[in-house]
């Protein structure tokens, strides 16, 4: 049976980026490292992502901008490797770059550039693709992988595997069916950054309008639990996506509202009571395509039974129902479109099990988890792809200080 110094399961963007970061770390002596994926090809989310130019971090990185039930594990592994650090590797490797809005830096190439960067950094580690791991066992000073290509040995162990999210990429539970084994607990996952799915009565709205975008904000929960996203807002066949609603999905749970502020730059009663003033002769749909879309001015009138009705017309009392409507629309998803969209997973392996200075398993020397399957997710706009960088460098440090 084959002996390996650490064995890491995931060919994604922290799997690879941690067997580059051990050799970094213990260069000529990190002994024998592999690298598994049942896929057949390294960093395969890495290359769609971004619309094939990779997102790959965000200068705004900092824990609050991640959802986990212990807000603070995120902390210390974000403060060892932060986004500026991943910058001076893409800018070392010659790979130009752009900010885009709210700090998010994309390549102006191809994502490719980052799967090689990666490939190129772990170069001394074996990869092993289309090799699939369907059991762990536990051994004296170490674990043992089987699958069907046979069983190997290893002392470490670092699970990598991801998510749910994005199934026909290859996304599987694996990493789930590990912790479990080895007595971690997991915070149940579910789809996140996805397109929320609405009622008929809401459809009604959304499928003539589908394809049109504006910026909205969406307002989820109350008080101290409150949310809110500013930013880009589309209308599909299905219901509401875009930026805005993407991030809102990460918080939101069956059965609850949501609010969209259909022109958050606006006090459109205001703004209507004073443009009646000034004449009003226009008709309503008119003046409000001042502010909105014309298709989503006209369709909000026509669903207030006010198509063609004219401004000057309209007491104070109906302008204010017109502005509720446009800056305050509750909205009650009835779900999400769920795995095969989601570009994240919510939850997974259970923060309290793990280190947060190593993600070494409290009560399992040598078994790590890092990335998407541990119960730390970021917001849209390269938060997820900082987290992967800066929780495998975390692993990579403690490994090759081991």
């Amino acid at each position: 049976m084959e002996q390996f110094d650490t064995v890491i399961l995931g060919a994604g963007a922290a799997g690879l980026f941690c067997a580059g970061s051990i050799l970094v770390e213990a260069p000529g002596g990190a002994g024998r490292i592999a690298v598994l994926d049942h896929a057949r090809a390294p960093g395969e989310k890495i290359r769609i992502s971004g619309g094939g130019r990779c997102n790959f971090t965000n200068l705004a990185s900092a824990p609050d901008r991640f959802l986990s039930r212990n807000p603070r594990f995120c902390a210390s592994a974000l403060a060892g490797f932060t986004a500026r650090d991943f910058v001076d590797l893409v800018d070392r490797a010659g790979i130009a770059w752009h900010e885009k809005t709210l700090g998010q830096l994309f390549c102006d190439g191809s994502a490719r550039q980052i799967v090689d960067l990666l490939l190129h950094r772990m170069r001394g580690c074996e990869l092993r693709l289309e090799t699939r791991v369907d059991a762990v066992d536990p051994e004296p000073g170490g674990f043992v992988l089987r699958g069907p290509q046979g069983a190997l040995r290893t002392r470490r162990l670092v699970v990598a595997s991801g998510g749910k999210s994005i199934p026909k990429m290859g996304a599987t539970g694996i990493g789930y069916d590990i912790a479990t084994r080895f007595g971690l607990d997991l915070v149940e996952p579910r789809a996140g950054l996805v397109p929320l799915t609405f009622a008929a009565q809401d459809l009604d709205l959304c499928r003539p309008l589908a394809g049109l975008s504006l910026t909205a904000e969406v307002v989820h929960g109350s008080g101290r639990g409150r949310t809110r996203f500013r930013d880009g807002l589309l209308f599909t066949h299905r219901g509401l996506s875009g930026p805005a609603i993407l991030q809102v999905s990460s918080f939101w749970r069956p059965g609850e509202p949501i609010i969209v502020d259909l022109a958050p730059e606006l006090d459109l009663s205001a703004a209507l009571r004073e443009l009646r003033g000034q004449g009003g002769r226009v008709a309503l749909g008119t003046a409000l395509s001042r502010w909105l879309p014309t298709r989503l001015a006209e369709a909000v009138c026509a669903e207030l039974g006010l198509a063609g009705a004219r401004l000057a017309d309209q007491g104070n009392a109906a302008l204010d129902r017109l502005a509720n409507r446009v800056n305050r629309w509750q909205l009650r998803p009835v779900g999400s479109e769920g795995w095969r969209t989601a570009e994240v997973t919510v939850g997974g392996v259970d923060t309290r099990g793990l280190d947060s200075r190593s993600m070494q398993a409290k009560a399992v020397p040598g078994l790590y988890f890092i990335g998407e399957v541990v119960d730390v997710t970021g917001w849209l706009g390269g938060y997820n792809f900082q987290w992967a960088w800066a929780s495998a460098h975390a692993a990579a440090k403690a490994i090759a200080a081991g």
